[in-house]
């Protein structure tokens, strides 16, 4: 799995125009997932990203994590993240699960999310979205976990 974690001040995704699902200070998280990602790879970066500190201390310091600023979290699916432009004009997207087991890996990501003390929204998988983002920062950090039984 590869997420693009973009620290923010607000941040909202739009389906036809209507806003389903918005959040203040906090993160939005682009969530892509390999064709060899596992439900331990979603543990794992779910945990990673709630406890990341990120967020300025008194001194400035990123030294606080989003519980410690009571954060939220925008979590949008995001299967371009494994797009390979190595040859051609077209990204190939070989390398992203099928859609089957992306939607149950991110559904089971945004469920371990969910298992911390965090406002999680999130966008609908495998619709056109438009998302909204007042960047903070602009801090902006790639996180990527993939399996040892490659």
């Amino acid at each position: 799995m590869k997420i693009i974690l973009q620290k923010v001040l607000k941040a909202s995704v739009k389906v036809d125009s209507e806003i389903v699902g918005e959040i203040n200070k906090g993160y939005c998280l682009l969530v892509g997932v390999h064709k060899n990602s596992t439900e331990k790879d979603a543990e794992f970066l779910a945990k990673k990203i709630v406890e990341s500190r990120l967020f300025e201390d008194s001194e400035g310091k990123l030294n606080l994590s989003l519980e410690d600023v009571n954060g939220e979290i925008l979590s949008i699916s995001q299967f371009t993240l494994y797009a390979d432009t190595r040859k051609g004009k077209r990204p190939s997207f070989t390398e992203a699960a099928s859609s089957e087991k992306a939607k149950e890996l991110y559904n089971k990501f945004n469920e371990y999310l969910n298992k911390y003390n965090v406002k999680v929204e999130t966008g609908i998988f495998q619709t056109h979205m438009e998302v909204n983002i007042i960047n903070d920062g602009p801090v902006t950090i790639v996180y990527e976990k993939l399996s040892e039984n490659m």
